[in-house]
């Protein structure tokens, strides 16, 4: 059984199937049509809903954390613990809600289709931030696609509702929602199941281990950004899941004086403020990791996990010389990240191993990393390049270098002979221009819709100069947001 908030209503949930989507439990199981759905794959924002979780402040006061997610790629099991807001719960005693009603007077809205998802998104942006600027809007709407507006009457309504905010009935209830949260809160294993399938939600890692020990074909389900594609786009029932957004232990971020641990399953939200502090670069990426919607619900370590070639943080993580702890039953064992990938989705994880989380080096001065990203759309795009430098040059010679890639090869991985050409030699353009040779040693691209062979290796090696010039012209502002 599963329990949540559906607003101010408990639910609790007997047997549901566990790969129901919020979007059709919302829909088709509730009959609350007014989120929508618009493509099933998290592109469009249609669809977009708000969760709250208990949470605590900088201050150490409890408070509730909204969240806007995409509800055609949450299953319904993810609920559990959790509150659960759609469009219709914003109107309160017959009066629109500010940001409704900013819509409404900013001519925000034309067909109507996409609106409930850009109002369910204004709503985070107001509860989480205190007078919005224009960037902040930006980045909680490019998540949402409107075929109509033009986006400026929307961006308009944006600054409406976060700069006049008035207090609203979430905020006059968040005392008694803490407390029904509180109330809720899971204290074991759960299980959602009906049928033929079956949804298992462990609170401990060792719980976890345990049940992917006894089960090592059933899949693991954290944000679900990726594994809901199967269902919703390909069709493919999944019989077993364990989910582990539940599992506190891998949710953490812990600092020490040479390294960073993060669990597996925080969300990329999450790990944003951790990484930019160490690595200004790596948070100017995360920003354009996909939307915020997104950002919300995938987590680093099933960025990892899913082994995509294609995915933005591996190159980077690889450059720094991150390591993965996975963990099998009460065993553990690190390895490089960069030992991880074999093959086009093929990873070392053995049957009923997991990765618990990632170690990510502190930033050393004596290291120069830089990443960049070239992508057909600046916002909410995938990778044709990714590209992470990181070189340590002493006395003008450059003695330690690994350079990596995703979107090049079948798995990310380092640019070995790229690095040979450089190490020992001076830090110059020559020398650069003949790591730029190598690559195409290094890498033998594919074409696809997204860039030729061609294009990809081109853009590796210029981005390489570019990596140069920057370390080179200092007054020159780096840049993560390149694109095609």
């Amino acid at each position: 059984m599963i329990q949540f908030l559906l607003n101010q209503q408990l639910r609790s949930e007997h047997a549901l199937d566990p790969n129901m989507t919020v979007l059709e439990y919302l829909r088709e199981h509730l009959h609350k049509p007014g989120t929508k759905e618009g493509c099933a794959s998290g592109d469009c924002g249609a669809c977009t809903v708000v969760v709250g979780e208990l949470d605590i402040n900088a201050e150490g006061r409890e408070h509730i954390r909204y969240r806007s997610l995409n509800s055609c790629l949450t299953f319904v099991a993810a609920l559990h613990g959790k509150q659960l807001l759609s469009v219709e719960d914003l109107k309160h005693q017959g009066q629109l809600h500010s940001v409704q009603q900013a819509m409404v007077d900013c001519h925000g809205s034309q067909c109507g289709f996409c609106t409930p998802g850009f109002v369910m998104s204004l709503f985070a942006l107001q509860k989480n931030s205190d007078g919005a600027d224009l960037h902040q809007a930006q980045e909680a709407l490019a998540g949402n696609l409107c075929r109509c507006t033009g986006y400026r009457p929307i961006l308009a309504a944006a600054e409406q509702a976060c700069c006049q905010a008035q207090p609203d009935q979430f905020d006059a209830r968040e005392a008694s929602t803490i407390a029904q949260l509180k109330a809720i809160a899971p204290k074991a294993t759960a299980e959602l199941a009906d049928a033929d399938k079956r949804c298992l939600l462990p609170l401990t890692v060792a719980d976890l281990a345990e049940l992917y020990a006894q089960q090592p074909d059933a899949r693991l389900l954290a944000g679900g950004t990726d594994l809901a594609l199967e269902v919703t786009q390909f069709h493919r029932p999944l019989p077993v899941m364990i989910y582990v957004g539940n599992v506190a232990e891998m949710k953490r971020i812990d600092t020490f004086a040479d390294r960073l641990e993060i669990g597996a399953a925080t969300p990329l939200t999450d790990c944003y403020a951790a990484l930019a502090a160490e690595y200004p670069d790596f948070g100017a990426l995360l920003h354009r990791f996909a939307s915020l919607q997104i950002r919300n619900q995938g987590t680093l370590g099933g960025n990892i996990g899913n082994a995509s070639p294609i995915g933005d943080s591996p190159p980077l993580l690889i450059a720094l010389g991150a390591q993965v702890v996975l963990r099998q039953g009460l065993s553990t064992r690190t390895l490089p990240l960069q030992d991880y990938f074999i093959d086009y989705r093929v990873t070392v994880r053995r049957p009923g191993e997991f990765i618990e989380k990632i170690i990510v080096p502190r930033a050393d001065t004596a290291w120069r990393f830089r990443a960049y990203k070239l992508s057909k759309r600046l916002d909410d795009d995938i990778s044709a390049v990714c590209a992470a430098f990181n070189l340590r040059v002493e006395q003008g010679l450059v003695v330690e270098a690994r350079l990596a890639f995703g979107g090049m090869a079948a798995i990310p991985k380092r640019a070995r002979a790229a690095e040979a050409a450089l190490i020992g030699q001076p830090w110059t353009a020559a020398t650069v221009e003949a790591a730029g040779a190598a690559l195409a040693d290094d890498f033998t691209p594919l074409s696809d819709f997204r860039a030729s062979k061609e294009y990809r290796l081109l853009s590796a090696q210029n981005l390489l100069r570019k990596y140069f010039i920057e370390l080179n012209t200092p007054h020159i502002e780096t840049r993560v947001t390149a694109y095609v």
